[in-house]
């Protein structure tokens, strides 16, 4: 019985995004604009209810051993609601993109064609820990003309649950037509409701896991509706021989200690050979300083062995590993393409840096990398929507099919072809 019930319950929700779909689509870019901005005022005025619902979320976390990063990630104070505002007034100040012509033809029977953007529907986003997922994707999500599913941890339950509900009844006070299925949280955190919703083919058109590896591939596993994926984030940064070392330090340490419990935080540090003697020392005491610990290759501990410091030799599976903690590896590499060639073999495809003065070493790395965001002299932790001016994001994709990198709005639109005629047949 309690199977049917969450079937019931699944397939509700999914049937009110559909039809709310149709109903948002109707909403003019001004529209949309006043709901978002109503969204933001609402959520800095309720940040003591949303804060209080967010202390029982952060003491179920502890109890249920979530590390001080991941505890870090669930948190939301003062400054990351109104983070959250802003996000929201970002992408309210964003153009539309829905309707955009994308390509116009017209044949040599007179036949005009164009290719317009349109919202991809109802929108699936699965994640964990961080309950300021849940604004950024459902602005996202409203502005780009799609419903959204939020399907949280159950550690954040409280949290996003609240976030929500502040957002809907601002967006039906901003407008009357204000769709109020068009941002749905899943009201269980039964593990049985995923495969559910994900086998809703009818109603369900995108899916979008963020999260640990683990999430994401059991979300792939079972999903019948496409899904955009990010499995991890095995960042690198390469210090080349011709980097400007103070430069270089700075990166790291931005790319490691800022926020490590983030996907585009640096989980492998790689220094040319021609320069680890002189750079390695300096950069990983500052880094001990920050409590990181090391995996490291023989090279790298030979070099840094008169430091007292925790090193451990790395196995072959510590360079494939997400940490999102303060743990780095660290390998000596002999020149540009060695720096590639691990960073193709051992990367999950996310984001990876050189630095360097070199330029031609710059366009040899920046070339062969195949990643979804490949700098030159920069951190790593600029793989952000917010960053690349896009707004909110709702998600980093890995996968080389469709969107690629952050996602923001004009990676939530489909297109559709109108053909204009004038009576037209086909010979």
């Amino acid at each position: 019985m309690a199977a049917i019930n969450l079937t019931e319950q699944m397939t509700q929700l999914a049937k009110q995004a559909k039809a709310a779909s149709r109903q948002l689509a109707t909403l003019t870019t001004a529209e949309k604009n006043a709901c978002l901005l109503a969204m933001a005022t609402a959520l800095e005025q309720n940040a003591d209810a949303i804060k209080k619902a967010n202390a029982l979320d952060m003491e179920l976390g502890a109890k249920l051993g979530l590390s001080s990063a991941m505890l870090d990630r669930l948190k939301l104070d003062d400054k990351r609601i109104a983070g959250m505002a802003k996000g929201l007034r970002d992408v309210a100040a964003l153009p539309d993109p829905v309707g955009k012509i994308l390509d116009e033809r017209t044949r040599p029977n007179g036949l005009k064609l164009q290719k317009i953007s349109t919202p991809i529907g109802v929108v699936v986003i699965i994640y964990e820990s961080r309950p300021n997922v849940t604004a950024d994707a459902a602005s996202l999500c409203f502005k780009s003309g799609n419903t959204t599913i939020l399907r949280g941890g159950k550690e954040a339950l409280n949290s996003n649950q609240i976030i929500a509900k502040t957002m809907i009844e601002a967006g039906k006070i901003a407008h009357k037509e204000f769709p109020e299925h068009a941002i749905q949280v899943v009201p269980t955190s039964d593990r049985e409701a995923i495969p559910v919703l994900l086998s809703l083919t009818p109603y369900v058109d995108l899916c979008m896991p963020r999260g640990g590896e683990s999430l994401i591939r059991a979300v792939a596993d079972c999903s019948k509706v496409p899904v955009i994926k990010h499995y991890k984030g095995v960042c690198h940064v390469f210090v080349d021989a011709d980097a400007d070392l103070k430069m270089a330090e700075a990166i790291v340490l931005n790319a490691k200690v800022q926020r490590p419990g983030v996907c585009n935080a640096v989980e492998t540090l790689l220094v040319d050979k021609a320069l680890a003697n002189s750079f390695l020392p300096q950069m990983a005491q500052m880094l001990a300083e920050k409590k990181v610990k090391f995996f490291t290759d023989d090279a790298t501990r030979e070099i840094l062995k008169p430091l007292t410091l925790n090193l451990e030799p790395a196995s072959e599976q510590n360079w494939f590993t997400e940490y999102n903690d303060y743990i780095l590896n660290v390998r000596v590499v002999d020149g540009v393409k060695a720096a590639v060639d691990h960073i193709n073999h051992y990367g999950s495809a996310h984001s990876d840096s050189i630095v360097t003065k070199n330029e031609a070493h710059a366009k040899q790395f920046l070339a062969g990398v195949d990643s979804a965001a490949v700098y030159w002299n920069a951190s790593t932790r600029f793989t952000d929507g917010g960053e690349f001016g896009m707004g909110a994001e709702i998600g980093i994709s890995t996968d080389k099919i469709g969107a690629r990198g952050p996602m923001g709005l004009d990676e939530l639109t489909s297109y559709k072809w109108l053909g204009i005629g004038s009576g037209q047949i086909r010979n």
